[in-house]
Formats: C-alpha cells, structure tokens, sequence
C-alpha cells in the first residue's frame, strides 16, 4: 500500500472516529435537533465518501476491502447533492449500524500496511 492509500484511510478514520466520538453519548432525539452536530456529521461523511472515492482510483486491491464502499460513495454524493432532503434517520442508523464495520476495515488496513494509531 502506498502513502497516498494510507492517507486516504487516516481520513477516513480521523472522520470516522470524529462521529463516533460525538455521538457515542448522544441519542437520536438530541442528534435530530442540534443542527451543529447533524452538519458536522453530515461534513466528516462528505470527507469520508470522498476519500473512498479517490481510494477506488487508487487501488483496486484495497478498495475492495471496503466491504461498503459503492454505497458509502453513494451517501456522501447523496449528502453533498441532496442537502435539502437528507433523512436525519438515516443518517443516524449509518453512525449507529455501519460506521463501526467501517472504522474496523481502515484499521485493520493500516495495520497490515505497518500503521499504527
């Protein structure tokens, strides 16, 4: 893997684990009505898709890897493109059911490349 693959799995765990990180001890209630938190969210996932995006140019052999990748490219272009009719629900079920299998695939990722964190 080289530096530039790496880089784009950092951003996505630097994003990744800035979600997890503000909504760990939020519920959905409190995540539907702080605006802040919902567009910062919401941003961490645009830089996220985009980074799986340039990954998937990058490497054919690490993207695969990404067992949700297609559809993580999808909701960031969703998100950026469909601003006005994002579906906090959804959202919030991404942050609670999928981020982690997520986050674990880039570590486990950088982890064979040598990384640590």
């Amino acid at each position: 893997m080289d530096s530039r693959e790496k880089k784009l799995l950092f951003d996505v765990l630097e994003s990744g684990r800035s979600i997890r990180s503000w909504c760990q001890e939020s519920d959905f209630g409190r995540y539907e009505g702080d605006r802040q938190l919902r567009r910062a969210v919401e941003r961490e996932f645009e830089i996220i898709g985009e980074a799986l995006s340039r990954l998937s140019r990058l490497s054919d052999k690490t993207s695969a890897r990404i067992s949700a990748l297609p559809r993580i490219v999808g909701f960031r272009n969703r998100i950026i493109h469909g601003y006005d009719a994002i579906d906090d629900a959804a959202v919030w079920g991404i942050v609670q059911a999928h981020l982690p299998q997520l986050l674990s695939e880039a570590e486990a990722l950088l982890r064979e490349a040598g990384e640590t964190f």
